[in-house]
């Protein structure tokens, strides 16, 4: 069973040890409770707000491991990492292939609610190659009136 599905239900779900285990992910006491909190819903999070998230518990756990957690779950395919820009990155623990809406205003990353069709990517591509996906974030701004 794929992480995305176990995420959003909690009825029938795997362990969060057995999902990291399937994912090669080697089982430490801070891991446990970084992906309990990443994965309790799908979420877009930052390092920061995982960080405060994870801590505001009463479990303490430096921000390097945060970090560092972050970018096994990306290498591993239990998150989705999306770069807004040089200064902020989003963990989306959504991983099925969707795309986002960021509100520049409010600094919030939204999924789109349908997913676009690449197929006219396909004309463009150099010769010998494949599409593998396309990550999109749409920068939106509040409507002034």
């Amino acid at each position: 069973m794929m992480k995305s599905d176990w995420s959003s239900s909690k009825a029938g779900c795997q362990s969060i040890d057995a999902v990291l285990n399937e994912h090669g992910v080697n089982l430490t006491r801070q891991r446990r409770i970084i992906a309990g909190t990443l994965f309790a819903r799908n979420q877009h999070v930052t390092a920061n707000q995982l960080f405060e998230a994870v801590n505001s518990t009463g479990t303490r756990v430096s921000k390097a491991t945060v970090y560092n957690t972050l970018g096994l779950f990306v290498r591993k395919g239990l998150v989705r990492e999306i770069f807004i820009n040089a200064s902020r990155t989003f963990y989306d623990s959504n991983t099925s292939r969707h795309h986002h809406f960021y509100n520049v205003n409010t600094g919030d990353l939204i999924d789109m609610k349908e997913r676009l069709a690449p197929h006219f990517i396909d004309q463009y591509l150099p010769e010998g190659t494949a599409m593998d996906a396309v990550d999109l974030v749409i920068r939106v701004r509040n409507k002034t009136s």
